[in-house]
C-alpha cells in the first residue's frame, strides 16, 4: 500500500512560474503576437507539469503571468503574483523582441532560463541573446534555450532538444528552491574524525540555503526513556520488523555471541531509534495528543545525519536499521517518501543525496568508496578473471548497512533491475527487497553495543551516478561525479571478495564509465582521485543534472565524465572561458559567489 503523499516538510512545494514576454508596441506589433505568445507560454507549462514529480508524487505546478509582459509595469505585475503563488522557479518565453532589461525578472534567488523561439517570422532568438546579456551584466544568472532547428510560426510542438534543457532547468531549479528554508538536522557531532560530519554550517546557509539544526544523541535516550513515541505504532513496526526483517548470520565468535532475548531488545530499541528520528526531522502530530507537543513538531529537516560512531555505538545498538529504513522508500506504513539520512552524519554526502533525491525522487545509496579491485588482484585472490564491464576492475562500494533497501535492484524498469520513485513501487516491489536483504547482528568489536546491519548484494546493470562534496580551505565546496553502472560478479567470486571486508554489510560493486583521460583513463583512476571516503549514489546517469544544479548553487564541478554535449550551465559560465569550460565553471562559481551569502 502506499502511505500518505502529502509534503512532510512545512509549506507547500515550489511552482514554476511561466513568463510570456512581448514587443511591447501597440497599434498593430503587439495584438499581431498576444495569441501566440500565451500559446508558448501554456504549451510550456502543460510540457512541464506532465514530465515532473514533486517528491510526494504529485505533479508539478505552474503558474503562468496573467498578461504577456511588455515592459516593466507588467513584469512588476508577474513577480507580485508568483510571489503570491509561491513561485520558485522562473522561465521566460516569447517567440519575437522584447526589451530586454525592461522585462526580465530582476529576482536575485529566484532560478532563471529564458526559452527564445527559433523561428524566422520573429526575432525570438535576438530577445534570447539581448535578454541573456542583460542578465550577465547584472549578475543574474540564466540559462539560455535555444533550439538547434527552425520551426514555422505556428508549430506548437517543443523540439526534443529544447524539451532536454527545459527538464534540465526546471529539475535544478526545483532542487534548489525546495531546499530553501528547510533543515539538515545533526543528531551528536563529529563521528570519528570524519571531516564530512564537521557540519559546516556556513556551507549549508550560503550555498544551499538551509539551516542547521542539532540535537545531541542523547535526545534518543530521553525519549526512548520516557516514551516519547508512540506506543501502537511502535507494536505495528516492531511485529512488522519481525515479520519482515530477517536475521542474517552471527559472525561474531561463538564466546561473543548474544541471547535471542538480548537481540530481540536491540531489535525493539532500533526500531524505537529508527521513530525517534523521523519525529526528530518532520514531526509527528501523534505525539501532540499524547501530551508531547513540543516534540510533535520537529525540525523540519529535508535532510539528517546520525553520529552514531563511537559515543552512541559503544553503549547502545547502532543506526543502521534507522539508516537504511528511514533511507528506503517502504516501511512498516508502507510505501512512502524516504528520508535522506547520511551515515556518521557525513553532511556533505547526505548533500549529495539530497541533491540525486530532489533531481530523481528516488531513493539514495549511502557507501563507502571502499577499494579499488583490479583484474590481477581478483585474478591472484580468486582464480577467476574479470570480463566484459568488469573487464578494467570494480570499485567495491560497501558501508555498515545503512544502505537504501532500494538498492537491491529490486525494483524492475522495462524487466531490468531499477530504483523507482515511490508512487512506481509495486507491493511485491518492496517485499522483494525485504526479502533479498538479511539483518546480521554487528560485529561487536566495531559496535560494542549490538545493533544490527543490512546485508544485501546490489544486482547488477542498473546506471548509477555516484557523487561527492567536499570544501577545501580558500576554494569553497567543489563537486565530484561519476557515471556508471552496477555490475554483477560470479556468486564465488564476490563471496571471496567480501570475506575478507566485513560481510555483513550491503554491497554495490560499480564500474565507472570511462573517457580515456585524466580522472577517467581507467577504473583506478576515479577511485585515485575520490576526495573523500564516503560517495553518494543516485540511480541513473543524472550526472548532466547535478551540473546544472550545482552552477546554480555555484558549486564548481571538480571531475566527471559526462559528455560535453548534455552539460548545460547558465550562459555566462561560456563568457569566462568558453574553450576552458572546467576552468570557466571554477571562475564563474567563484565570480558569482554563494547563492545566499
Amino acid at each position: 500500500m502506499k502511505s500518505s503523499v502529502k509534503n512532510p516538510w512545512i509549506g507547500t512545494f515550489p511552482k514554476i512560474g511561466i513568463r510570456p514576454t512581448i514587443d511591447g508596441r501597440r497599434k498593430g506589433v503587439r495584438e499581431s503576437l498576444e495569441g501566440q505568445v500565451m500559446a508558448m507560454a501554456k504549451t510550456a507549462a502543460k510540457f512541464l507539469s506532465a514530465n515532473l514529480r514533486y517528491p510526494n508524487g504529485r505533479q508539478v505546478q505552474c503558474v503562468i503571468a496573467d498578461t504577456c509582459i511588455g515592459g516593466v509595469a507588467e513584469a512588476a505585475a508577474c513577480a507580485e503574483k508568483f510571489a503570491r503563488e509561491g513561485v520558485g522557479v522562473s522561465l521566460t518565453v516569447t517567440p519575437c523582441w522584447c526589451y530586454g532589461s525592461e522585462t526580465m525578472d530582476m529576482d536575485p534567488l529566484m532560478p532563471k532560463a529564458v526559452w527564445g523561439f527559433n523561428g524566422t517570422e520573429r526575432p525570438g532568438a535576438v530577445y534570447l541573446a539581448a535578454v541573456l546579456a542583460g542578465h550577465n551584466q547584472k549578475g543574474l544568472p540564466a540559462f539560455g534555450i535555444y533550439g538547434r532547428d527552425v520551426q514555422d510560426a505556428g508549430d506548437a510542438n517543443i523540439p526534443a532538444d529544447v524539451q532536454e534543457k527545459l527538464l534540465r532547468f526546471a529539475k535544478a531549479g526545483l532542487a534548489v528552491a525546495t531546499m530553501r528554508g528547510k533543515s539538515y538536522l545533526s543528531v551528536g557531532g563529529v563521528s570519528m574524525g570524519i571531516a564530512g560530519s564537521i557540519v559546516d554550517q556556513p556551507f549549508f546557509e550560503d550555498y544551499l540555503g538551509i539551516r542547521v539544526e542539532c540535537v545531541d544523541m542523547t535526545e534518543l535516550v530521553r525519549r526512548i526513556e520516557e516514551k516519547i513515541f508512540d506506543p501502537a505504532e511502535f507494536r505495528r513496526a516492531l511485529a512488522w520488523t519481525n515479520a519482515k526483517c530477517k536475521e542474517g548470520k552471527d559472525c561474531n565468535p561463538e564466546k561473543q555471541r548474544r541471547s535471542a532475548e538480548a537481540k530481540q531488545k536491540e531489535w525493539e530499541t532500533v526500531v524505537k531509534m529508527t521513530m525517534i528520528v523521523r519525529d526528530l526531522m518532520v514531526g509527528n502530530q501523534r505525539l501532540g495528543k499524547l501530551g508531547f507537543g513540543e516534540e510533535a513538531l520537529g525540525h523540519n529537516a529535508i535532510l539528517g545525519g546520525f553520529q552514531g560512531q563511537r559515543h552512541w555505538t559503544d553503549h547502545f545498538p547502532n543506526g543502521d536499521f534507522l539508516e537504511a529504513i528511514l533511507n528506503s522508500s517502504f516501511d512498516w506504513n508502507g510505501i512512502r517518501q524516504p528520508m535522506i539520512v547520511a551515515t556518521e552524519n557525513d553532511s556533505l554526502n547526505g548533500a549529495c543525496m539530497l541533491f540525486g533525491y530532489l533531481l530523481t525522487n528516488t531513493a539514495q545509496v549511502f557507501a563507502d568508496v571502499r577499494t579499488f579491485w583490479s583484474a590481477d588482484a581478483v585474478q591472484r585472490v580468486t582464480g577467476h578473471k574479470l570480463a566484459d564491464e568488469a573487464a578494467g576492475g570494480l570499485i567495491h562500494l560497501i558501508n555498515s548497512g545503512a544502505a537504501t533497501l532500494d538498492g537491491t535492484g529490486e525494483q524492475m524498469i522495462d524487466g531490468k533491475p531499477a530504483m523507482k520513485p515511490f508512487w512506481q513501487i509495486t507491493d511485491a516491489e518492496a517485499e522483494a527487497c525485504l526479502a533479498a536483504t538479511s539483518w546480521p547482528s554487528a560485529i561487536y568489536e566495531y559496535f560494542r553495543g549490538g545493533g544490527f546491519s543490512s546485508c544485501y548484494l546490489s544486482r547488477g546493470g542498473m546506471p548509477m551516478t555516484m557523487s561527492r562534496i567536499s570544501l577545501v580551505k580558500g576554494l569553497g565546496p567543489v563537486l565530484q561525479l561519476a557515471e556508471g553502472w552496477s555490475v554483477e560478479i560470479p556468486a564465488k567470486v564476490h563471496a571471496a571478495l567480501n570475506e575478507r571486508t566485513n560481510q555483513t554489510w550491503p554491497t554495490t560493486w560499480f564500474v565507472p564509465r570511462l573517457t580515456g583521460s585524466g580522472p577517467f583513463s581507467d577504473v583506478y583512476s576515479v577511485m585515485n582521485n575520490w576526495s573523500a571516503n564516503h560517495g553518494a549514489i543516485s540511480y541513473g546517469h543524472v550526472g548532466a543534472d547535478m551540473m546544472a544544479l550545482a552552477s546554480l548553487l555555484r558549486i564548481p564541478v571538480a571531475m566527471h565524465n559526462v559528455a560535453e554535449e548534455q552539460v548545460f550551465r547558465p550562459s555566462a559560465w561560456g563568457l569566462f572561458g568558453a574553450q576552458d569550460p572546467q576552468g570557466a565553471d571554477y571562475r564563474a562559481c567563484a565570480n558569482f559567489g554563494p547563492l545566499y551569502a
